[in-house]
């Protein structure tokens, strides 16, 4: 991505985290994958804006609150302030972090709603639902559980069976019991409203060819629309937490329908807060040139590469220009379990070590792909200390000394070897395409090379060994001078992985603001600080806490 005068407007999202419990690591792998390429964006001198929101609706909040004698409102708050302290714990730089229980969002999905209404994409239908008699209320798939109607495995969910991998309709189930009560639920006729996507085929595959998308994403997407679309369900019935469908007494609705409205509303916030609400519609109109892109998980590619397009178009506002998807995160090869004691709280993390190493651990991992990632800590600690402890840091720590002690903290006039400064420069743009094509592990391995090359450099000149021979003080000042300024280029390159390094590392160098245009700059004849360590090595007692040993 060669860098011009024209800057890019971008909008950048990560998939909401749900209001009811902490985060937990998956959420920090996909708000780091996205965090990176964010800054990386803003460091490259474009306009990019990163919103988000906790996702504050529906049923499993409804009844959280319940249980812990609160309302919902008062729930999602706390939740929210949790959220938001954690995700700035791990250095995530959203420009808004909003909820989708706001005023901006109730108008905009009334908004979506009505358009998708007057277009006659909005149907009614009766269905039969279970429908529990102690509580009083119909029941979603997860709070209903029986026997599987293919396999006859017992105990599983109402939409899916974990044995045979069979979907199907809860009222198919054998033997259903609700997860609330214990009892047996009873089939009772709805009204519901229906988006009728199963007209829309045609619709979804010209966004679907004209956006950036994995290929193995866009392959699973063609095998569902290769299938019959099955028009969507937006409606729910009371008892629920959300916004009342207008014209509705007790229906609201359906909690993926204001969600991922629930970016553009926190936009919309950010907007309002900068005094610039009226810039809104410019940007959200079906011909905007700015640029909107979704990060999240495989496991919600449904909602946002089916429905979330299909509604915007139809509602004619402006569809996201790609939607990148990543995979789950495992712990030391297996899923986390807390159960079985294979599990890291964000909070224990960040009790423990600094958010960087995860960042860089992540980034170091990621890519266009989207199979698992695997966190697994030996490995973990041992590529944070090779890399950013004997790598990285090591290149600082052996120069600076000398220019400390024996040059009063002032770099030369002069360089020992410029040609290896402009090898790093010109390194720099072949680094900057991997950032912008989210092969942030590409990036990385790049960035380890030149550092490589920074050792071996101070490695074959040895000024350690030169300073004890009188009248080689200026080699050896521009030995580490040169070194100094291959350390400040590698600096400028991490800046989107390892933001909290980065600044202690500009502090030693004096510099208040980076661009990525800086590594063109050189350090010479000016003051640096005394160095301190940018970087400690994790040990296993570090793991050993994690783990919660």
């Amino acid at each position: 991505m060669a860098q011009d005068s024209e800057k890019r407007s971008i909008l950048v999202t990560s998939a909401l985290p749900y209001a009811n419990a902490p985060l937990h690591l998956g959420h920090i792998l996909e708000h780091t994958q996205t965090d990176i390429w964010v800054r990386f964006q803003k460091l490259y001198g474009n306009e990019c804006t990163y919103v988000c929101a906790d996702d504050a609706h529906g049923t499993p909040i409804m009844l959280k609150a319940e249980e812990l004698s609160m309302s919902p409102e008062e729930l999602i708050e706390m939740i929210y302030k949790e959220h938001k302290s954690t995700f700035e714990d791990f250095k995530i730089s959203h420009d808004n972090y909003h909820s989708t229980h706001s005023n901006e969002n109730k108008i905009l999905s009334e908004r979506i709603y009505k358009s998708l209404d007057a277009k006659g994409l909005i149907e009614k239908k009766v269905i039969n639902q279970l429908f529990d008699t102690s509580r009083n209320m119909f029941l979603s798939d997860r709070y209903v559980k029986g026997t599987c109607p293919n396999c006859g495995a017992e105990d599983q969910y109402g939409d899916n069976c974990e044995i045979c991998s069979a979907t199907y309709n809860a009222i198919d189930l054998k033997d259903p019991i609700s997860v609330l009560t214990g009892t047996e639920p009873i089939i009772k006729e709805s009204e519901h409203l229906f988006f009728k996507l199963s007209l829309l085929k045609d619709e979804i595959n010209k966004w679907l060819d004209s956006s950036k998308i994995q290929e193995p994403v866009k392959n699973k997407l063609n095998e569902w629309l290769e299938a019959d679309l099955k028009d969507w369900d937006i409606s729910r019935d009371g008892p629920y937490f959300g916004f009342k469908i207008p014209g509705y007494d007790d229906k609201y609705f359906y909690v993926w329908l204001d969600a991922p409205i629930g970016y553009l509303a926190s936009h919309l916030n950010y907007l309002i807060k900068q005094d610039c609400e009226k810039d809104f519609e410019s940007f959200w109109s079906k011909d905007s040139a700015t640029e909107v892109f979704h990060f999240i998980g495989k496991d919600i590619m449904y909602f946002h590469t089916l429905f979330f397009p299909a509604m915007l178009a139809n509602a004619d506002l402006k569809t996201p220009n790609g939607v990148f998807v990543h995979g789950f995160l495992t712990l030391n090869g297996e899923k986390m379990s807390k159960s079985r004691g294979n599990f890291i709280s964000a909070e224990n993390y960040i009790n423990n070590l600094d958010p960087d190493y995860l960042r860089y651990f992540f980034a170091s991992k990621l890519s266009t792909g989207v199979d698992d990632i695997d966190l697994n800590l030996d490995e973990f600690k041992q590529k944070c200390n090779s890399d950013l402890v004997n790598k990285y840091a090591n290149i600082a720590s052996r120069s600076a000394k000398f220019i400390n002690k024996n040059f009063d903290n002032n770099l030369s006039e002069t360089l020992d070897c410029p040609e290896l400064i402009k090898e790093f420069k010109v390194t720099s743009q072949k680094i900057a395409d991997h950032y912008g094509k989210l092969e942030f592990s590409k990036a990385l391995k790049e960035i380890m090379l030149l550092a490589d090359k920074a050792n071996q450099y101070v490695d074959s000149k040895q000024p350690w060994v030169l300073m004890k021979e009188e009248g080689n003080e200026q080699l050896v000042h521009s030995i580490c001078t040169t070194s100094l300024n291959l350390f400040r280029i590698l600096t400028i390159m991490l800046q989107p992985v390892i933001p909290g390094f980065v600044d202690k590392s500009l502090r030693f160098l004096k510099e208040d603001k980076i661009e990525w245009s800086s590594i063109n700059k050189t350090l010479l004849n000016c003051k640096i600080d005394n160095f301190e360590a940018i970087v400690t090595r994790i040990d296993d007692n570090h793991l050993d806490k994690l783990m919660g040993n």
